[in-house]
């Protein structure tokens, strides 16, 4: 190697090094200022809400003097930023506090109650690809025929129909009437708390422990909620992906791929789905995290005892301690799925690079 290649060779690596720092240091600024943005909202939240935190530990009828102490104790008596400061020091250590509800950390429960979340969401997330994109593509390779606008009506009936409305149509039909699926639940009740708790996702468990009765018991309680979620995934993702569509078929490489006498399918599947997967992987990762995040109506009418319904069950009883930790682990798995798909956009398009 001459000088001159030794001398281009360092200055290519004194070059790459500092802007990758740079980027790596403007992640994580990105990470840190959303985070913290988080937990001020939450904090404010906490402080606004017409509900006297003392009041909910202590009671109703307890004296002054106790109320006082139990205020101290609380730290309710400094100023707000320290009251911040000591919120965001329990955050970061994990500390979510003890919920009125069920007189366990917080932490606790979320971590108990996620993995049935976790579970429901990814399955809606998967019948949302598996349909949602091939519709996408024959309603824009279809565009203004039959095929287009029997798509777009399934997609808008799938926006405007309320989830609630939706499961409950869905528990009369499949589960009472014709007894297709399982009931509300996860499991029917004789079969709770005999898989060992691996995972936390009861499908995964069942097959580890290798029991197929409890798995195909958990599938038939699972594929109802699944659907109901899956079909405002579907109805998100094929509009998408329609849309997106239009815009690669109406490119010049398409035309010139089609002149130079490639198959339809191999335009169409290959390279304009192809460069199409790109922003797509936003669309999923956005659709993920609202399912992750909007389930409550659902878990609710399916009494699925996840992250959604524990939240909407601490909000009745007024147990602000595990409304607001549920909000930042939402929040938290939000920011991180939008991380994930930028990642993975940038993986995929060299551009992005």
């Amino acid at each position: 190697m001459t000088s001159l290649d030794t001398t281009k060779a360092g200055r290519g690596t004194g070059s790459l090094s500092p802007l990758f720092f740079k980027r790596v240091l403007k992640l994580v600024s990105t990470i840190a200022a959303t985070f913290l943005g988080l937990l001020f909202v939450t904090f404010v939240i906490g402080r606004v809400m017409p509900i006297d935190p003392v009041l909910a530990v202590v009671g109703d009828k307890a004296s002054k003097e106790v109320y006082e102490a139990a205020r101290v104790a609380m730290g309710l008596d400094q100023p707000l930023y320290v009251q911040f400061g000591v919120y965001i020091r329990d955050v970061l250590s994990g500390d979510l506090g003890n919920s009125l509800l069920t007189s366990r950390p917080v932490a606790e429960d979320i971590a108990r109650v996620f993995p049935a979340t976790l579970e429901l969401a990814t399955i809606a997330t998967i019948f949302g690809v598996v349909f949602g994109i091939p519709m996408g593509v024959v309603a824009a390779v279809h565009r203004g025929r039959w095929p287009d606008q029997v798509i777009r009506v399934a997609g808008l009936f799938g926006y405007s129909m309320p989830v609630f409305w939706l499961g409950l149509i869905g528990l009369l039909v499949f589960y009472g009437i014709l007894g297709w699926v399982g009931g509300p639940g996860r499991l029917d009740i004789f079969y709770e708390d005999t898989v060992p708790q691996v995972t936390g996702a009861i499908l995964i468990d069942s097959l580890l422990a290798g029991d197929l009765e409890i798995f195909n018991n958990a599938l038939s309680h699972i594929i109802l909620p699944a659907s109901v979620l899956g079909y405002y995934s579907i109805a998100y993702i094929s509009r998408m992906t329609r849309s997106f569509m239009l815009e690669q078929l109406s490119q010049e490489y398409v035309t010139t791929a089609r002149v130079k006498g490639l198959s339809e399918t191999r335009v169409i599947w290959g390279h304009a789905l192809g460069n199409v997967m790109v922003p797509l992987i936003t669309v999923i990762a956005l659709s993920y995290a609202q399912l992750l995040e909007g389930s409550v109506l659902t878990e609710t009418v399916f009494a699925w005892p996840g992250l959604g319904f524990y939240i909407t069950n601490a909000l009745l009883s007024a147990d602000m301690a595990a409304v607001l930790g549920g909000t930042i682990v939402v929040g938290s798995v939000f920011v991180g799925l939008n991380l994930l798909s930028d990642l993975l956009y940038r993986l995929v398009d060299p551009r992005a690079r």
